[in-house]
């Protein structure tokens, strides 16, 4: 209730109204999202994201076509019939804590259309709105809802511990520091098995995803070189240069000087 009113800029006070939808695996298999839920007329879809995605715009609008399903089925709405039906506004959101540096943003699906000449106009819209919550950031929406600024606190300190020792030691002396006042400490103690899980599960996907980066980027290295090897190899075959010759200069076997 304290983040929507956040987001939003309500003073929403009933949690009794909130009408939870989160897709789970059970219901659609392969599709999941974070947190999604009613409140007022409004479909709220949330994320939280450590990793920066240009593509939220269509997961999104994927959950929230299943999430449409769902809230069809479930109040009998006949979609096929004369009547209009009724349906709940959806607002998409990701919250963001990664260290990429990314502001605050809205992203649209129309930017991944491919443009070409005569381009038609699109039919389908959806705007993501990108909220950085990293401690620090975005002061006023921290302030309005405290458990969010909590947890901004949390991954800063986890950030900064590991700077001198490991991700398990760092979520523990994060949890151990934590002020006596803040309203998720009791939360976070007694669930302290499952929070280290996630904070070293989203630190083993930063990691990963970092190495995968790099390893691109190498690959990518490696293509240019191969490249310029073989242009080099053709202007030496046209000089005269033999295979054998070739092969020795660039270091390269011979069989594959011959196969280029």
């Amino acid at each position: 209730m304290s983040l929507y009113n956040a987001v939003n800029n309500t003073q929403y006070t009933d949690p009794d109204s909130i009408e939870f939808s989160t897709i789970e695996d059970a219901v659609y298999m392969g599709m999941k999202n974070d947190i999604s839920f009613i409140l007022c007329h409004v479909m709220n879809v949330y994320e939280q994201q450590s990793s920066y995605n240009p593509n939220m715009p269509v997961r999104q609008l994927m959950y929230a076509a299943k999430l449409y399903d769902k809230y069809i089925q479930q109040k009998k709405l006949n979609i096929y019939g004369k009547k209009l039906a009724r349906l709940p506004i959806p607002k998409l959101v990701a919250f963001y804590n990664g260290t990429e540096g990314e502001d605050d943003q809205i992203l649209r699906l129309s930017d991944a259309f491919i443009h070409e000449e005569n381009q038609l106009e699109a039919d389908i819209e959806a705007r993501v709105r990108i909220v950085n919550i990293n401690y620090g950031k975005n002061k006023s929406l921290m302030s309005s809802c405290r458990p969010l600024e909590e947890y901004a606190w949390l991954i800063d300190q986890i950030r900064e511990n590991q700077r001198y020792m490991g991700i398990e030691d760092a979520v523990d002396k994060a949890v151990r520091d934590m002020p006596e006042n803040f309203e998720i400490q009791e939360f976070l103690i007694g669930h302290r098995a499952e929070v280290k899980d996630l904070c070293i599960t989203e630190y083993n996907e930063a990691k990963t995803m970092q190495m995968i980066r790099e390893e691109g980027r190498e690959e990518g290295r490696e293509e240019g070189r191969m490249k310029q090897a073989k242009k080099t190899a053709a202007n030496m075959l046209k000089r005269g240069s033999t295979f054998d010759e070739i092969a020795e200069i660039l270091e390269l076997p011979v069989d594959m000087i011959r196969s280029w």
